[in-house]
């Protein structure tokens, strides 16, 4: 038997770690952080038990991986859907409402990144991260940031407040109004991305305007 190259191989090891990250997906999605098992994982994954140590050194840090590569997918899918645009306003609107989005459609797979990055592990640094992270900072350089190093952070930092204040237990805030505030930031028409039905908090007081940064 022929050898296998080395590209095939790094293919494999490619395709072994995404069918981790996406059973953790979904099995946390399914049954929540605690009742979900690497055993589990492994056997969603169809992989060995021994793979998911391999790439990872704990659930903690395999749960922020598969839920920064959904972010990555959803915000990617959401950008690039037709019609197209390349840049400006629509681009951010499309990609604030998709992190919102998540939120709102996996409540409890989203709980439980945030509760994983305010614990003592913190923020995991992976691919998946550095991922999302270079696209939303392609996104907004396409909006005009001027700053990019400086605008990323509180833009990371925006959202992530964002997704915490709708996840609250017994005391979420509306989503529009969430929403509302966060492109008022950014001086984004409420008709933009993927607007929720109704007119924005407060009837149709318009956006204030704000130049791109």
């Amino acid at each position: 038997m022929t050898p296998r190259s080395a590209s095939v191989n790094e293919e494999l090891r490619r395709r072994s770690r995404e069918r981790l990250l996406q059973a953790t997906v979904e099995l946390v999605g399914e049954h929540g952080y605690e009742a979900t098992t690497l055993a589990d994982i492994a056997d969603r994954a169809g992989s060995a038990r021994g793979l998911v140590s391999y790439y990872f050194p704990g659930k903690r840090q395999l749960l922020q991986s598969a839920v920064h590569r959904l972010m990555h997918q959803t915000l990617q899918a959401a950008v690039e859907r037709e019609p197209r645009v390349e840049e400006g306003p629509e681009r951010l609107a499309r990609a604030i409402d998709a992190i919102l989005g998540l939120a709102v459609d996996r409540p409890v797979l989203m709980r439980t990144h945030m509760a994983g990055i305010l614990q003592a592990e913190g923020f995991v640094q992976c691919p998946e991260q550095q991922r999302l992270a270079f696209l939303l900072r392609d996104t907004l350089e396409r909006f005009g940031s001027r700053d990019v190093d400086t605008d990323y952070p509180l833009l990371r930092a925006e959202l992530m407040g964002a997704v915490f204040a709708l996840l609250i237990p017994g005391a979420p805030m509306p989503l529009t109004r969430l929403r509302f505030e966060l492109f008022e930031q950014y001086g984004l028409e409420w008709g933009l991305g993927v607007p929720p039905g109704g007119e924005p908090p407060g009837g149709t007081r318009s956006l204030r305007a704000a130049g791109h940064r």
